[in-house]
């Protein structure tokens, strides 16, 4: 590549497995149990060891060691719709052709699956530990290499992986307290271009890692009434690899840096209420979630690569367990989730308040074991998104520029399904 065509300023989409299911890029696929109540509760119900990766305070509940192993499958369906792609040349400051052309897109979702594993051991009546592996973040969104607004759409993708290692302590019969520290891997790739003519706008291709924890608190206020709080730090994430970005014009190719992703904190307090003398149970949560920190994707060497300016996010969840008998535990939830996306939107990151639609079961198989089913459906929103690139050099010589822009409206869906075996020893 040239160093005249390294001057085409394109902005980039977020190196974020599918298209994002909660706000931004968070996921919420820890447990086959919460899938089906739509994670209502997950901070305090403790009903199998997937607990611990919302609040590790809740391993206190545990009196015996327990094991959850689980797989949860995301289809994401991504349509762009209603798409106009307009590109305008200039020569020499003058406007000398305009052509609008169709960006519709109604594939650019595909399939994923999440897996994880989690171990509580109790010590005594006061300590116990675990260890966890499950995703919190991830996302992946793909247009054709054909594409025409592909400066826009490209691929989009981020795989995030935890490895925890929690204890809790109870501090008293109604009051427990729990930490955790989290070892993040993450991997991400990114493609843009500018078509018909191929030419590279973007290439990012890195990994990293980073350190963040986690603390918790349960407070009980009899067998069948608790509440559980947590807070989880999650740090920048310092990802290294090769990057080619058109905007960076002191080197033409692919260079060594490294890219920078911060990653939101997130507060989650959820209530459980085992209704006296009946076989039902509610439990709700309600989440924050500290994406006001995605301002800009930047790399230490090749500078700002494109801006976010996220804002916070929030979900609401609420659910109920009907326990039918012995053998078949039914739940249900729903939760609402607010857009981390304020004013800047893509078609590459597509975000919108979303519902979730939950259900599933357990189903006990010996009187230490059982399986977990969840189903959900997220149901997200039209949003309107408007983007543009600013003058781009065809032919520095003859005073040739580019701009482009496209306006359409963007809608993503998805369905999660997860399986998942529980044991207690």
């Amino acid at each position: 590549m040239s160093r005249w065509n390294k001057t085409i300023i394109i902005g980039a989409t977020i190196l974020l497995p599918q298209q994002a299911l909660c706000a931004g890029f968070q996921l919420n696929v820890q447990s086959t149990a919460g899938l089906g109540r739509a994670s209502a509760g997950d901070a305090v119900i403790a009903d199998n060891a997937s607990s611990m990766a919302r609040n590790p305070a809740s391993m206190a509940l545990f009196n015996e060691t327990a094991l959850s192993a689980g797989i949860v499958s995301i289809t994401s369906m991504v349509e762009v719709k209603d798409a106009l792609y307009t590109r305008e040349f200039y020569s020499q400051g003058a406007l000398v052709d305009t052509s609008v052309q169709s960006a519709n897109y109604d594939d650019a979702g595909g399939n994923a699956i999440a897996p994880n594993i989690y171990l509580i051991v109790p010590i005594n009546d006061k300590f116990a530990w675990g260890i966890s592996a499950y995703t919190n973040f991830g996302t992946k969104t793909q247009y054709s290499d054909d594409y025409i607004a592909s400066e826009y759409g490209g691929l989009s993708k981020v795989e995030s992986y935890n490895l925890g290692l929690s204890a809790s302590y109870r501090m008293s019969e109604h009051f427990s307290i729990g930490a955790g520290l989290d070892i993040i891997a993450s991997t991400g790739k990114l493609n843009r271009s500018l078509q018909p003519t191929d030419t590279t706008l973007l290439t990012i291709d890195a990994t990293g890692w980073g350190l963040g924890f986690n603390l918790g608190a349960v407070y009980e206020l009899d067998d069948n009434n608790r509440f559980g709080l947590s807070y989880r730090y999650s740090p920048e994430m310092e990802t290294e690899g090769q990057v080619d970005y058109a905007g960076y014009v002191a080197e033409s190719g692919p260079i060594d840096d490294t890219v920078l992703i911060p990653l939101p904190d997130m507060v989650e307090f959820s209530g459980f209420h085992h209704l006296e003398n009946t076989k039902i149970a509610l439990h709700y949560s309600i989440q924050w979630i500290g994406w006001s920190v995605f301002e800009s994707l930047d790399a230490e060497t090749s500078g700002t690569i494109n801006h976010y300016q996220w804002q916070d996010g929030w979900h609401y969840a609420i659910g109920t367990t009907y326990y039918l008998n012995n053998t078949w535990t039914l739940r249900a939830g729903y939760l609402y989730d607010t857009s981390a996306q304020d004013q800047l939107t893509s078609i590459s990151v597509p975000d919108s308040d979303r519902q979730f639609f939950s259900t599933g079961f357990t189903y006990q198989l010996t009187p230490n074991s059982n399986m977990d089913f969840g189903f959900t459906y997220v149901l997200g929103e039209d949003v309107s998104v408007v983007e543009s690139k600013p003058m781009l050099p065809i032919d520095i010589a003859s005073g040739t520029y580019l701009a482009t822009n496209i306006k359409a409206s963007s809608h993503a869906n998805a369905i999660m399904v997860g399986l998942q075996y529980n044991r207690t020893f």
